[in-house]
């Protein structure tokens, strides 16, 4: 390759990367001559040795009004920001992420009221048609959330403490954060009030889902944890369905990595 050409190449490649750096910046709202921003390798090394009289005056300034800012610079980033090609969805989302639930391998049954979930968890484990192998996974001892510590379980003839799993567990309930209605997928933000492992460790996972719960895709479940959550969780699990993987002969085997049994109870409102 020819000097000139092999300068080409450079200068080429230094073209592009401004553009891109441009664009990163026209995002965060940064000028171009900000410090480590100007697309120049020595400008920016010399940048970031700092200026400790402009340092200093940051320091000087309002952390939590500079963070403020930040957060909205990137807010607005994404509420402007164009979303990309997205399947038709139907009017009633509820009816069909019921329909979802189902082809993820999951069941779903509507109740009426909060309080039916005890009795209607009991009739779900009851109805397991299990081999004897897995006798033991038709538990009526489990955990639950501290969101349905103050339901009946007794009187379903269940015996569900108000706990995290502790990994023996055979039954998990849960809520959930959001579901979408595209995929048939149960959202789960973490926290001490919400331990995801309830959701995935028992062999069985039994979620209750309320309607004003349901949205349409990924970008409105993001969208409502960016606008319920002043932090963000240290964690957010999508899950579909029973746990599963073709990894042996392709052969699709349930449980492998996660609960063998999705019970979706679908409440009102």
């Amino acid at each position: 390759m020819s000097d000139d050409a092999h300068g080409g190449g450079i200068a080429a490649n230094a073209d592009a990367r401004r553009a891109i750096l441009g664009r990163v910046r026209a995002a965060l709202g940064v000028r171009a001559g900000d410090a480590a921003c100007t697309g120049d390798p020595a400008r920016d090394k010399a940048a970031r040795a700092g200026d400790p009289a402009r340092d200093k005056a940051a320091r000087a300034g309002d952390p939590a009004r500079e963070k403020a800012a930040r957060e909205k610079v990137a807010q607005d980033y994404v509420a402007a920001h164009a979303q990309g090609p997205r399947p038709a969805m139907p009017e009633d989302l509820v009816a069909r992420f019921a329909h979802r639930v189902h082809d993820m391998s999951s069941t779903l049954e509507r109740i009426a009221s909060r309080d039916e979930i005890p009795h209607a968890v009991a009739r779900y484990i009851d109805g397991l048609d299990l081999p004897d192998a897995l006798a033991e996974q038709r538990s009526r001892l489990g955990v639950c959330w501290p969101d349905f510590a103050d339901l009946d379980w007794d009187v379903a003839g269940l015996a569900i403490e108000t706990r995290p799993t502790q990994g023996h567990d055979r039954l998990g309930i849960t809520g959930v954060f959001c579901a979408i209605a595209e995929t048939g997928t149960l959202v789960f933000t973490s926290g001490a009030a919400t331990p995801t492992a309830s959701a995935i460790l028992p062999d069985t996972h039994v979620a209750v889902v309320r309607e004003s719960q349901v949205v349409s895709g990924m970008e409105e479940a993001f969208a409502r944890v960016r606008a319920r959550h002043a932090t963000w969780p240290r964690a957010i699990n999508f899950m579909s369905g029973p746990s599963r993987t073709g990894d042996i002969e392709q052969t699709i085997v349930l449980g492998a990595h996660g609960p063998f049994r999705v019970h979706v109870l679908l409440l009102p409102g």
